[in-house]
């Protein structure tokens, strides 16, 4: 379960109000992924230089601005933005060795161009890089980031364990989907509004935050790889379920599907006429609609919690960007 549509389907001028801040991410960023190996820059480089508007980013520089954070540490928020965008792109790359994905936004993947060993040392890089840029931090945020690192790998594993089970239930699917994809978003929520000098509560609040975009995030992207088209979401339709990935859609019909459950059990995802059949059960508008209904109620989540915020110009663009991720076809 990747997040690879991410750079199709990222948010539309909700990050103009941070363009300097984002401009600043990616001048970052270019730094940062320069090595003294050149197959490890170029791999880097190709990962990330232009891809997408950075959701993370555009994300943790909203919340900083709109807790009050002032210029005077901006730069520190910008590496933090830098850092967790090097960790998210770090899993990107491992994420592609463990699913042998050919492609990534519409292109050939990194592990499909340069291979499984050199693909696995430039994830290594990013996340050195990353800890490298956010280690003089204070000890809590540095915490902060280490422990969404841990969840990541363990959500990663246990996404692993669930592979090919027709029996994973929504609480399983919820608890790989916090630790591989919220955890991020929630610590980026977290560390944003601590740099910015607010209260415990508020930080805790926007963790909170970042959780239920992250959560809807990724519940819109398994709607989209089983409906697509390709050259929108970036990937081969179904990847996910070619990976025997337990996906929203995936976990919400095989619970009253035995045909889906068998056809899993088969191995049908591998076959023709078996794969295409698995998508038409999947395509079913009860199992969209109530898909859309549980990431609608994330999104509800976040428009609540966003009220403890003072009104902004940066609330404002957070709400277009929580209600952005709601809106994304599927």
């Amino acid at each position: 379960m990747d997040t690879s549509a991410a750079a199709v389907n990222s948010p539309t001028g909700v990050e103009t109000i941070v363009s300097a801040e984002l401009e600043a991410v990616e001048a970052t960023l270019a730094r940062l992924l320069d090595s003294n190996e050149s197959q490890i820059a170029e791999i880097c480089h190709y990962l990330i230089d232009g891809s997408g508007k950075r959701l993370r980013p555009t994300f943790i520089m909203l919340v900083y601005r709109a807790c009050g954070g002032t210029d005077d540490r901006v730069v520190d928020a910008v590496d933090a933005a830098t850092a967790l965008e090097l960790i998210h792109s770090a899993t990107l790359l491992h994420d592609d060795i463990i699913d042998a994905g050919e492609l990534r936004r519409g292109r050939p993947s990194a592990f499909a161009r340069y291979g499984f060993a050199p693909s696995l040392v430039a994830g290594d890089y990013l996340f050195c890089r990353a800890f490298e840029l956010c280690g003089r931090f204070e000890e809590s945020l540095v915490l902060t980031a280490a422990r969404a690192c841990i969840q990541l790998t363990e959500g990663e594993a246990m996404e692993g364990r669930l592979r090919h089970n027709a029996a994973v239930g929504l609480d399983e699917y919820l608890a790989v989907i916090t630790r591989k994809t919220a955890s991020l978003f929630a610590a980026g929520g977290r560390v944003a509004a601590q740099l910015a000098g607010a209260p415990p509560e508020v930080a805790d609040a926007m963790a909170r935050l970042g959780n239920a975009i992250g959560l809807s995030f990724q519940m819109i992207d398994d709607l989209l790889d089983i409906l697509g088209p390709e050259k929108k979401i970036g990937k081969p339709v179904g990847s996910d379920l070619r990976a025997g990935i337990p996906s929203l859609p995936v976990v919400l019909a095989a619970k009253n599907s035995p045909e889906l459950r068998a056809l899993m059990s088969n191995g049908a995802a591998h076959d023709g006429a078996g794969f295409d059949r698995m998508l038409a059960i999947l395509r079913a508008p009860e199992i969209i609609a109530h898909g859309r209904k549980l990431a609608a109620e994330q999104i509800s989540r976040a428009r609540d919690i966003i009220t403890a915020l003072a009104p902004s110009a940066y609330r404002d663009s957070l709400v277009a960007l929580i209600d952005d991720q709601v809106g994304r076809e599927a």
